[in-house]
């Protein structure tokens, strides 16, 4: 496994920015959770009554009353304490950005941080939207306190796992949840389906967004059809196996995109990204550059689970949606074949 550990001084940096975006999420959620919308009092006939709007719905609170203008004073201050902290904390994320950046801490790339930051902002990110492929290598990297070689992280698409089963529930005002092609959009306006109904998009740059999504386990009841929002342009594709990531433990990391700036990614178990990656590599449909490459990250994932993470065994009870067969092979990851490789090109 290569693997490069963090010096002292980038690890205190990295730990003092995730703090500080960890911060800044606390209270940014807590802004869109306790103090959606506007408090405004309205004259009703002689009576001022309270009325709290959301999304263009307002509602009323009832007359002006000790109780009632609490109510407002209370919204009122503490969202503007709120909105005073969390523009406190923007000021310091931008302020360091370029040092983390210098130190070499920014890892992800840019464009795929952008869509992060919007499926977290919409409340779809570690509830609905999963990351898996080689990007969850930086969430996995972060948990090593460590850096993977250049060419183990390289790639050129984003795989976004769809859980279909969950209802997306969004923490802001808007009442119609955007699709994955909208909130690409967003980040990017030269993004755009490859095709009517497709899985993936592709921006100017090439950079491509799969959204796919396990297959049903009788395919007769296949979905032919999931969404991220009602109306979205794209529709995750079914692929074998994905069942197995979805149903592992999931892990939330906050990570520094290449320009220094905070994100969270959510990914699956990395003992089941190893495993599902063995599995893939083995397939006889597999292209066999994409084989190789599955082995190498399977290898070099499981290899870095024994050696930095050894609270997490293979062995455990919450891998028990991976199938048992495949489980017991973790231990093949752990050898290193880097010498047999090279005695076979000489």
């Amino acid at each position: 496994m290569r693997i490069r550990a963090l010096s002292g001084e980038q690890i205190r940096r990295l730990i003092d920015s995730e703090q500080r975006y960890g911060a800044y999420i606390q209270v940014r959620d807590r802004l869109r959770h306790s103090f959606r919308g506007s408090m405004h009092w309205k004259t009703v006939g002689s009576r001022d009554y309270l009325y709290h709007k959301v999304g263009g719905v307002s509602k009323s609170l009832g007359p002006r009353s000790q109780e009632t203008q609490a109510i407002y004073d209370g919204f009122t201050s503490g969202r503007d304490e709120l909105e005073r902290r969390k523009a406190e904390l923007e000021q310091a994320i931008r302020k360091n950005a370029p040092v983390d950046r210098a130190l070499g801490l920014g890892r992800v790339p840019a464009t795929v941080a952008k869509i992060l930051r919007r499926l977290d902002e919409q409340g779809a990110l570690g509830t609905r939207i999963s990351v898996v492929g080689t990007n969850a290598l930086f969430a996995y990297e972060r948990k090593a306190g460590g850096h993977f070689e250049s060419g183990m992280l390289a790639t050129g698409d984003v795989d976004l796992l769809l859980d279909a089963r969950r209802r997306l529930r969004l923490i802001g005002p808007t009442e119609a949840a955007p699709g994955l092609s909208a909130l690409l959009r967003m980040v990017d306006r030269s993004f755009r389906p490859v095709s009517a109904g497709a899985f993936r998009a592709i921006n100017g740059a090439g950079l491509m967004v799969d959204l796919i999504e396990p297959m049903p386990k009788l395919p007769t009841r296949s979905r032919q059809g999931a969404k991220l929002g009602p109306n979205d342009e794209l529709i995750a594709a079914e692929v074998e196996g994905l069942e197995w990531l979805q149903n592992a433990p999931q892990i939330d990391t906050i990570l520094l995109d290449e320009k220094g700036f905070p994100l969270r990614m959510a990914t699956p178990d990395p003992r089941a990204f190893a495993l599902h990656k063995l599995w893939l590599s083995e397939r006889r449909d597999r292209d066999p550059l994409k084989a190789f490459r599955d082995l190498q990250q399977a290898r070099a994932v499981a290899q870095l689970v024994a050696t930095y993470l050894p609270a997490l065994s293979f062995e455990d009870d919450d891998l028990s949606a991976l199938p048992a067969a495949l489980r017991v092979r973790a231990a093949e990851l752990l050898t290193d074949p880097a010498d047999e490789h090279q005695a076979d090109w000489e």
